[in-house]
């Protein structure tokens, strides 16, 4: 590896060490021509499938659009950076995993709110809201109900999605 300080076309390895999730490699280097170190990094290129959108357009996986999306969906939500990390590295993996070429959005979207609805209720049927077009607020109601159906041991972690649950000190 070329020295970025002096360009010297040699450099050499000192130290190696894998990043906390163990994906990614971390080289400390050293120039012997002018004595300078600097860290690479060191991570496997594994493609991940194309995205493709309603109307047939195709376009290459984002994971920073991936994030956006949470990000949106949890603003103002009492969700660890670190949850959001994990739930995005799952999802890449789920698509690694699944060995496509292509995968169409709508199931991008399906595992987004997988998710989304083990992080946070409230979340998840703001992302639903988006995502299925809710167009009056009986279809909110019905997701909520669904929701509250499928996750009957989440609901006492979280505050409620409707009134009527007490909250102490109140």
């Amino acid at each position: 590896m070329h020295c970025p300080f002096c360009q010297h076309e040699d450099t050499r390895v000192i130290d190696s060490r894998l990043t906390e999730d163990g994906s990614t490699v971390r080289r400390r280097r050293e120039c012997p021509q002018c004595a300078e170190r600097f860290n690479t990094y060191e991570t496997a290129e594994l493609k991940l499938p194309a995205i493709v959108k309603s109307g047939e357009r195709r376009e290459p996986f984002d994971e920073r659009k991936l994030r956006v999306s949470f990000e949106r969906a949890l603003q103002k939500r009492p969700v660890s950076s670190n949850d959001v990390d994990a739930a995005v590295r799952a999802i890449v993996n789920d698509l690694r995993r699944s060995g496509e070429r292509e995968v169409p959005s709508r199931q991008l979207g399906e595992l987004v709110m997988r998710e989304l609805k083990n992080l946070d209720q409230v979340a998840y049927v703001r992302f639903a809201s988006v995502y299925r077009k809710f167009e009056d607020v009986q279809a909110f109601r019905e997701e909520i109900e669904r929701l509250e159906r499928d996750l009957p041991g989440l609901a006492d972690l979280q505050l409620p999605l409707l009134g009527g649950g007490k909250r102490e000190g109140k």
